[in-house]
């Protein structure tokens, strides 16, 4: 519901409305008979509400006379043909050298194998005679491991790309088998 506006003479603008509001209202013609009569009479006691009037319809002005620019009707053909000019980026396959892939892959593998063997190598194997690993694994607690919320993070996202990774796999080689079929 709108709200109704008077004029006051004690010169607050009225009640229940913003200054801005209710110019505009009376600059676009779209406040009410009271409400005219109300902003006209403040317009005429008020010189903060004179200012304002004047301010807001200078920006009225402008906007009405000022014509927006309109692109050509060929603007998007246009543009269209500019980036044809242009060579267009080669696929991913073209430029990523697979040797390097491949060496940076042998680089990690590598990087586990060798933290793997140096493990290894730590281990006093000469500490029992026994067959056994000197450590008993049946009395590791391996709950304080995975009871962790990080741990059970970490281990789903490896999950999920794993299995991300044998879909892509799989996926290659059925576009193989197609292309040679």
């Amino acid at each position: 519901m709108k709200q109704k506006f008077y004029y006051s003479p004690l010169g607050d603008g009225g009640v229940g409305g913003d200054m801005d509001e209710r110019l505009w209202e009376y600059i676009d013609g779209l406040s009410s008979a009271e409400e005219r009569y109300s902003i006209e009479k403040l317009l005429e006691t008020n010189r903060e509400w004179k200012e304002k009037y004047h301010e807001l319809l200078e920006i009225h002005q402008l906007v009405q006379s000022s014509a927006l620019e309109e692109p050509s009707l060929r603007f998007t053909k246009n543009v269209m043909e500019g980036i044809a000019k242009y060579q267009i980026a080669p696929a991913a396959k073209t430029y990523i050298n697979n040797k390097i892939i491949w060496g940076i892959g042998i680089f990690f593998i590598a990087l586990v194998v060798g933290f793997l063997v140096y493990g290894f190598g730590q281990i006093d194997w000469s500490a029992k005679s026994d067959t056994k690993l000197p450590v008993d694994i049946s009395k590791v607690d391996f709950s304080k491991f995975f009871n962790n919320t990080y741990v059970n993070v970490f281990m789903m996202i490896n999950v999920v790309l794993a299995l991300m990774l044998l879909d892509k796999f799989l996926e290659s080689k059925k576009k193989k088998i197609h292309k040679e079929a």
